[in-house]
């Protein structure tokens, strides 16, 4: 039980370290957090502990830039907080990570 909760406390601490204005990926939050892929649990984390941590989860995309709620299931609110925050969306839901990655 106690490597579970510090692998949580490492990868909110990586979620937080993503500033405005700035995006990262599951992966890269797992890497960061020292879980080579542990994608999936940054996924979980996000969404069971979001609101109770304030975890900024809309700067959280896919490894390839891209947005992973699909249409009416946030994927808009996402592309508007993003846009607010001063980040490129395109069209078609993606971020460029050279641009604007951490």
């Amino acid at each position: 039980m106690g490597a579970m909760r510090e692998s949580t406390s490492l990868i909110i601490q990586a979620l937080k370290a993503v500033p405005p204005g700035r995006v990262s990926s599951y992966r890269n939050i797992a890497l960061a957090a020292g879980l080579p892929g542990g994608a999936r649990q940054v996924v979980r984390i996000l969404h069971s502990l979001t609101e109770k941590e304030g975890l900024p989860w809309f700067r959280i995309v896919k490894a390839d830039g891209r947005i992973a709620l699909p249409p009416g299931a946030g994927r808009e609110r996402q592309i508007a907080l993003l846009r607010a925050e001063g980040v490129a969306v395109s069209a078609s839901g993606t971020v460029d990570l050279a641009r604007y990655g951490v």
